[in-house]
């Protein structure tokens, strides 16, 4: 029996699910997953699928880890949806659109990210509750890969729980490793949290995983490469935020920017997250396409693998929380969505067949959600 197992996970992909950052274009991200997996949940007439079940090892940076520890836990991507529409305005209470927003925001001190850190950490309670790292790990067999920057060092963090990353993160709450992940300079509080390894002792201080891996595909892969059997084939389903089509016309004469034209730097993040998303993601093509050539099997997909439409570009600010925006990042997550499942129909798309079997493969939940043990007492996926 149990080399009959053996031989089963063998031939099972290990799968990777990556979800890049972006601020609010997270309600994207969770109405895309929705509208698919209920897709095919009406299919195979179950109430609800069990998406985070389907992978191996989850990865997310910001807003994408938010919806990757939502997926880990078993929550329906419905409730992130809610979360969004109803924690957004509350998290971004003030929404940046020109230099003088800019200059009003500079004049406020820190009086709107200290709201929004609240509401924030509020939300994700709502979700996330006290689940750990390892709790997740034994609990579920997933293992979770989060981005951020530890500012003591100035250096990459990843908050980590796999079968070879040792116990320094176990104890984390996801709460914890959420809010540390997401405090994007400019639009949000630092992170100042408890070290569960030193109790009473200073708080760390992180920043936002986006500064350097807003597209978390190169990290997914590295930690697949480690934990995944050598002979075991590697899947990577990377998802973006609904990127804005980025680009700057500019002349001679405008390239001399100041501060305030780069309304007191927040007009840097999209530009990192834009330049983060194609690199990263074509890196990890070149890089999977090559050791595939030397034997070890792995693939990846993209989606959405489009241009945005044009109409959707007053809609995807980082801090938007207007009604309208929310609803048009709905209304294109359903419509790439369904254009993610016409691929799963076409029989000659091989990105199409790779979320099939996916899909076809996830494990039925109730649609309130996934029941199971938080205790740390079953064996883990390895």
């Amino acid at each position: 029996m149990e080399t009959l197992q053996g031989n089963q996970q063998l031939e099972r992909p290990f799968r990777v699910l990556s979800l890049d950052g972006g601020g609010m274009r997270g309600i994207y991200t969770g109405a895309f997953l929705a509208r698919l997996t209920d897709q095919f949940a009406g299919i195979r007439s179950e109430s609800a699928l069990d998406l985070g079940l389907g992978f191996d090892l989850i990865t997310g940076t910001s807003t994408g880890a938010i919806v990757g520890c939502a997926l880990a836990v078993g929550r329906p991507m419905s409730e992130v949806v809610a979360l969004y529409r109803e924690h957004g305005p509350k998290i971004f209470p003030h929404r940046l659109t020109g230099k003088r927003s800019a200059i009003y925001r500079a004049s406020q001190g820190d009086r709107f990210v200290r709201a929004g850190d609240k509401a924030l950490r509020e939300a994700l309670e709502s979700v996330l509750g006290t689940t750990t790292m390892v709790e997740v790990f034994a609990g579920r067999g997933i293992s979770l890969a989060i981005p951020a920057v530890l500012m003591s060092e100035h250096r990459a963090w990843v908050f980590k729980k796999t079968a070879k990353s040792g116990v320094r993160d176990d104890r984390y709450p996801l709460v914890d490793v959420c809010v540390a992940t997401s405090a994007a300079p400019i639009y949000r509080s630092l992170a100042a949290i408890d070290d569960p390894n030193t109790p009473g002792g200073p708080q760390q201080v992180f920043a936002d995983g986006g500064l350097w891996a807003n597209n978390p595909i190169m990290v997914g892969l590295v930690d697949a490469l480690t934990i995944a059997a050598p002979d075991r084939p590697i899947e990577i389903f990377s998802l973006g935020t609904c990127p804005r089509p980025e680009g700057d016309h500019l002349d001679a004469e405008s390239a001399h920017r100041s501060m305030l034209d780069w309304r007191l730097g927040a007009d840097v993040a999209p530009l990192s997250i834009s330049a983060q998303e194609f690199a990263f993601d074509h890196m990890a093509r070149l890089l999977a396409n090559a050791i595939s050539g030397c034997g070890r099997q792995i693939r990846r997909v993209r989606f959405p693998n489009k241009p945005v439409p044009a109409s959707m570009m007053p809609y995807l600010a980082l801090d938007d929380t207007r009604s309208e925006a929310m609803d048009r990042l709905v209304a294109q997550a359903n419509t790439d969505a369904d254009l993610t499942k016409s691929a799963c129909d076409d029989p000659n798309s091989e990105d199409g067949r790779m979320i099939r079997r996916l899909m076809n493969d996830l494990p039925a939940m109730p649609a309130t959600g996934a029941v199971w043990d938080r205790a740390p007492t079953r064996d883990p996926k390895g």
